[in-house]
This record gives C-alpha cells, structure tokens and sequence, in this order.
C-alpha cells in the first residue's frame, strides 16, 4: 500500500492537548468559513475563544453573538493570553499575530493539524470524495438527528435543516466534510467512513492518479466503522472487497441498490434496496446525484445501528445547503437557482438536474474557478454544458492564481460552441455585464443558473434587481445570507 503525501505539519503540536479542558484560543483568519465553522464548535463545546480578521463580515458578528471576542485587524496584543492559536491558511507568514505566537512559543496549528484534536473528544464520521461530499455529509447528519443521535457536525456550508454549517452536540459522533485535497481527510479516529466517488483532482497535492486512489484507500483501511464507498465507481468496487466496506449504487453488487429514480422540479422519488427489503424515499431536493448522496448517507446511518424509518424520515426533510441547487427567487415567471459545481462531473450533474425539472428554458451562467482547473479540465469543459438553452461564460475567477497564456473564459467560451448540445454561447468579462444580457433575454417559464466556486453566487440579485428596476414587478423572497461563507 503507497502512503499518501505529507499533511500540512503544524508550527507547533501542544502534547498533551486535551479539548476536554476548557482552554483559551485564539483564531487568526476567524471570518472565512473553515475557521468560522471552527470557532463555532470551540465556543460551544465550552473554550474561551477569540479571533481576528482583517474585515468585518457577517460571519465575525454571529460569533460575536455566539460568545466570540471578535477583533477587526491584526495587532499582536489581540492573542491575549491564548494557550493555542489556529490560523487559516489564508493567513501570511508576516501576520502580526501569528509573529506574537511564535515570539511566545504559542503552539501555533491550522486546521489540519488542528482536526486531531477534536476527533480524540468525538470520533469522526468522515464523508469524502471528489463530489458530493457536503450535500452527503449534510444528510448524514440529518438522518442521524432525526434517529436520535444529537451528532456533532462540520460541513462546508450552512445545512438549512439544521441552522448552521457547524455544532458541538450532546452525540458521541461528529459528522466530518472530510477534504482529500490537502490530504487533512485522514485525521481520526474514525468511526465511519463514505467515500462517494474519486476523479483525478489535486493532483498538485497528491503528485498523481495512482497515489490519490492510494490515499482513498488509506483513508478507508483506517477507519474504524462501516466503509461505503459508491460500487458504480471503478476505484472504489475493488475497494469493496478488498476493505470489506458496504457498497452502494446503480450496480448489482451494491448492498444498498437504487432499483429507480424518478424526477421532477421539486423532489426526487427513490426506491433503494436495503439488507432489510426495498425502502422508498421522496427526497426534496433534485438530481440522480442527490438519490446517490442520499443512499450513500442511508447506507451509513443504517449501518450503524439506527432503524430505516427513522432515517427515512429524516432524508425526506433534508432542505439542502448553500449553494446546492439553492433556490434564490423568482420574478415575473424566472426561476434562480444557484449552485456551487465548478467541475465538469458536476455541472453535468446538476444541469441534469434543471433538465428534469418543468422549465421551459435552462439558461445557465459559469465562472470557470482557477486556472490550472480550467487549463487541466478544458476539454472536459467543453462538453460538460450539454442541455443549456444559453450558456454565458465569464472571465475565470482566479481564486489568487497568476493568469496562464492561452487559458481565458472568451477561449473557453469558444471551445464549448464548438461542441454539440448547447443552444447558444455567449462571454460576458464581469458579472455586471452577464447580469445585463440575462436581464434581457430572460422570460417567463425559465431556470436561470448561476454555477461556480467563486463570486457568481451573487448573481441572481443583480438580475433580479435589473428586472424589478425595468419593469417594477415585485419578487419572492430571496434567503438572506444564504452563501455568504461557501
């Protein structure tokens, strides 16, 4: 079996570290949404928390409210007299703060290093993969609440069925969006593990195809609880064996089969053969994609040790998270959704989605995200649009990369005309300028779509309000801060 590569190593491990003790800590970079979500689950599992960023943020005032000692700006005296300080990895190697620490001899740690620590006081349920992992690890968490289970849980994104994207409970389990990027999906101790699928990204990271299914398989022999892994998928069928895990899919070798899956704009009918018979599940959230992450999370909550009917009944009042084919409003007869997919896989995944459902129109608008994925994945961009009546491609957010030659959203642009399937192709450079085309050729009985990782999620009210200012038609109401941390 090959290792995976390094973890990130921390600037200072505390021996003896027990979160079970009430500490003082500090958080540099406490606004983003991996450190936000961290500071949530210290402050109610009972620490003393501070933090800093450099802007106010709407996330900074929740824990504020929450019982942060919230500071805007970095100054060295803010750490206080912290025992440990995590920090972002956002957070540059001259920040003042961070200076103060390591001055002190502060254990200074980032969120790798930091995971440990909080899997010794409640094991992991560990959801990894390529796709899916924070609508799969959402739905586990519901499922297990709706059994009972009162689980921990930290995820991505806010889960609107449970208020937040983080929380401390009174549940001997935490359920874990597990990320394989930087390779931190390996902390533990795990007491249950699903792997949802594994296609070739950060490969940066993992140096190349076979050393990233290698770490998969790692990640999987090292749990100590039910494995499920998706058997449609080649890598992870011969790990069905190989780890005794529990497969679930389309195939006939899975243990929890989807026997059919039916669609329409508001839910998704599925039947799942289980060990204990056929169940049936009206899900409220669309897509083949969510069926799977559905049975993927039935497969787990069942495993251990909870009764089908009550995870069932907590599937089916599963609302999605931000930025999951997340509904933004409507005006004059015009459906927004938005939706985080920024890899082939998924977008043609959720525009699959939008197909099913009883729009006239699928108008789509994509920011490509960084652009080593838009240079690695650019034929399979290409063709990833099948189904969109219009397609407004935007310049590529760089998510702090140094633009590449030859690599554009306008090229981008082209080389998706180029292929069968898609209506009609336009590049708009700014999201002001795709607001003002969607403004005016949008109508009634349309979905429009807004797919990326970065700032197109702001998106729909700009069209909206582009809308109501043309014609004074009132809108429904749109969520308030509902992707502000995704």
């Amino acid at each position: 079996m090959t290792s995976s590569p390094d973890a990130p190593k921390p600037d200072g491990l505390p021996v003896g570290f027990d979160l079970r003790i009430p500490r003082r800590i500090h958080l540099i970079g406490a606004g983003g949404a991996g450190m936000s979500s961290i500071a949530t689950i210290l402050i109610e599992m009972g620490h003393t928390v501070s933090g800093s960023d450099a802007s106010e943020s709407k996330a900074l005032i929740r824990l504020t409210e929450l019982g942060m000692t919230a500071f805007v700006g970095h100054r060295r005296d803010q750490i206080g007299d912290a025992q440990m300080v995590l920090r972002s990895t956002a957070v540059r190697p001259d920040n003042p703060e961070y200076l103060e620490a390591l001055d002190r001899g502060i254990p200074v740690l980032n969120r790798t290093a930091f995971l440990p620590l909080l899997g010794a006081v409640t094991p992991f349920l560990s959801i990894s993969g390529t796709h899916g992992k924070t609508t799969t690890s959402s739905m586990t968490a519901v499922a297990l609440t709706a059994c009972g289970a009162d689980p921990s849980f930290l995820i991505g994104s806010p889960v609107h069925s449970l208020g937040a994207s983080a929380g401390y409970r009174s549940g001997p389990l935490m359920v874990l969006e597990a990320d394989e990027s930087d390779g931190s999906f390996m902390a533990g101790p795990r007491a249950g593990a699903i792997v949802t699928n594994i296609e070739a990204d950060h490969l940066d990271f993992w140096g190349s195809w076979d050393a990233l299914v290698d770490g998969f398989r790692d990640f999987l022999a090292g749990t100590e609880g039910p494995r499920v892994v998706c058997v449609d998928e080649a890598p992870l069928a011969s790990m069905k064996s190989e780890l005794r895990a529990i497969g679930y899919g389309f195939d006939e070798s899975a243990d929890y089969r989807l026997l059919d899956v039916s669609q329409s704009t508001d839910a998704t009918l599925v039947k799942v053969s289980t060990p204990q018979g056929p169940v049936s599940m009206r899900l409220a959230v669309p897509g083949r994609y969510n069926a799977l992450n559905a049975t993927a999370a039935l497969a787990l909550v069942h495993s251990l040790g909870n009764d089908l009917e009550s995870i069932i009944a907590g599937l089916e009042s599963y609302r999605g998270v931000a930025r999951r084919f997340e509904r933004r409003g409507s005006i004059a007869g015009i459906d927004f959704v938005d939706d985080y997919a920024h890899h082939p896989t998924e977008l043609r995944a959720v525009i699959g989605a939008a197909g099913a459902g009883e729009w006239n129109r699928v108008i789509a608008t994509f920011q490509p995200h960084r652009f080593s994925r838009t240079e690695a994945l650019w034929d399979d961009f290409a063709g990833a649009f099948t189904g969109v009546d219009l397609l407004v491609v935007t310049d590529i957010y760089p998510a702090g990369e140094t633009p590449r030659p030859g690599i554009t959203g306008n090229g981008l642009a082209e080389a998706i005309r180029s292929h069968s399937g898609v209506g009609h192709v336009m590049f708009a450079a700014t999201l002001d300028e795709a607001a003002a085309i969607l403004a005016t050729e949008l109508r009634s009985g349309d979905l429009s779509m807004s797919l990326g990782a970065g700032d197109v999620t702001t998106l729909s009210d700009k069209v909206i309000a582009l809308i109501e200012s043309a014609d004074g038609t009132g809108r429904d109401s749109i969520p308030e801060d509902s992707a502000d941390e995704s």
